[in-house]
C-alpha cells in the first residue's frame, strides 16, 4: 500500500517531536525529514534541519516517531553538488555522505537530493563531473543499503540559477543516461510530478518508463497562467508562468497519476511538498494546508 508522507521542510520552526505529532494529526503516514546542517539558507524551504546528522541519537530519533505513530519514508538534503566552486561542492558532499550514513543507521534506506549542476555549461558538459561525485556515492550507499533519490526539480526559477538550472536530472533523456551510465538499481528518482507540468511533458507516460527506479515520490501540484505564457514564453523563468500549488489546486490529474502509480505495483511513499505560498501566511494556515492534502489525497489511496 502506497504510505501518504508530508515534507518536514513547511514547519522549520517546530521539533521533530512536534512535526510528527502534526504529521499524524493531520492524516498523514510518514515524514521525508529534512537534514540541512543547522544554520541559514538564503534559498526558501532549504536550511531546515530536524535532524541533525552531524549528531543525533538513533534510538531517541526512532522513539520520537514512533510515539507519534508515524515513520520515516526518507531524509533529504537538496544542495549543488556540482556547483563550479570545488571547495563549496566539496561542502555539500560531504554532508550528503553523512546523509547516507544516518539513512542506515537509523534503518530507513533512503536518502535524497539533487545531482547538481553548473548553470553555466550545457548537460554534456556536466556530465563528467556528475559521473565523478555519483559513482562513488551511489556504491557508498549501495553498500550501506540505502537507496539515493534524485528529485527532478530543474532548479531553473531565479537570476543565479539561470540559464541551465542547478539540477541535471530534469525530464526522460537525462534520466534514461543517468542509469545507462550508473546503473546501481540503489540509485533512482524521487518523483515530482509538478515539474513536468510546466515543461508540458507527459506524467503518466514517465510513470510507465521509470517507476522501476522511483525509490520515493512526492506530490506537489503546479497551476500555469496561459496568458502569461502566452506573452513571455517558455523561455522565461519558470516563475514568470507557472506557480506551485497544493496537490488539487493546480494542472496535475491525481486521478491519472495515482492510476499509473497503482498499475506499475509502486507502494512506496508518496510525500506532500508544500510550496503554496497562499498557505504560508502563519503556522496555523501550514497546518491547514497540510490537513487539506491529505483529505485530498487520500481519495486516491482507497
Amino acid at each position: 500500500m502506497i504510505q501518504l508522507g508530508i515534507v518536514t521542510a513547511i514547519v522549520p520552526e517546530l521539533s521533530l517531536a512536534e512535526t510528527a505529532a502534526l504529521a499524524k494529526e493531520s492524516g498523514y503516514d510518514c515524514l521525508e525529514v529534512m537534514c540541512w546542517p543547522p544554520g541559514k539558507s538564503e534559498r526558501r524551504y532549504a536550511g531546515v534541519t530536524h535532524i541533525d546528522v552531524t549528531s543525533y541519537d538513533v534510538n531517541e530519533v526512532k522513539d520520537t516517531v514512533a510515539a507519534a505513530g508515524v515513520s520515516i519514508s526518507g531524509l533529504g538534503y537538496y544542495p549543488n553538488p556540482l556547483v563550479a566552486d570545488r571547495a563549496e561542492a566539496q561542502v555539500y558532499i560531504d554532508h550528503f555522505y553523512k546523509v547516507v550514513d544516518a539513512s542506515a543507521a537509523l534503518g530507513i534506506g533512503v536518502a535524497n537530493t539533487f545531482v547538481g549542476r553548473d548553470p553555466a555549461k550545457t548537460i554534456d558538459e556536466n556530465w563528467p563531473r556528475f559521473l565523478e561525485v555519483f559513482r562513488p556515492l551511489v556504491k557508498y550507499a549501495g553498500d550501506k543499503g540505502v537507496k539515493i533519490g534524485i528529485e527532478n526539480c530543474p532548479m531553473s526559477f531565479s537570476r543565479d540559477e539561470w540559464p541551465g538550472g542547478k539540477n541535471l536530472a530534469v525530464s526522460p533523456k537525462v534520466w534514461r543516461r543517468m542509469f545507462e551510465d550508473i546503473p546501481d538499481e540503489n540509485f533512482g528518482l524521487n518523483f515530482d510530478p509538478s515539474h513536468l507540468v510546466w515543461q508540458m511533458m507527459d506524467i503518466p507516460k514517465a510513470i510507465r518508463e521509470f517507476h522501476p527506479r522511483f525509490h520515493h515520490v512526492h506530490a506537489k501540484d503546479a497551476r500555469l497562467d496561459r496568458e502569461r505564457l502566452d506573452d513571455v514564453g517558455l523561455l522565461a523563468y519558470p516563475l514568470e508562468f507557472h506557480t506551485p500549488k497544493l496537490p488539487g489546486l493546480g494542472e496535475v490529474n491525481w486521478s491519472a497519476f495515482f492510476s499509473a502509480l497503482n498499475q506499475a505495483g509502486y507502494r512506496g511513499p508518496v510525500c506532500v511538498e508544500m510550496e503554496d505560498r497562499a498557505y504560508e501566511g502563519s503556522v496555523d494556515d501550514r497546518k491547514r494546508g497540510m490537513a487539506q492534502c491529505a483529505r485530498y489525497l487520500r481519495q486516491f489511496l482507497g
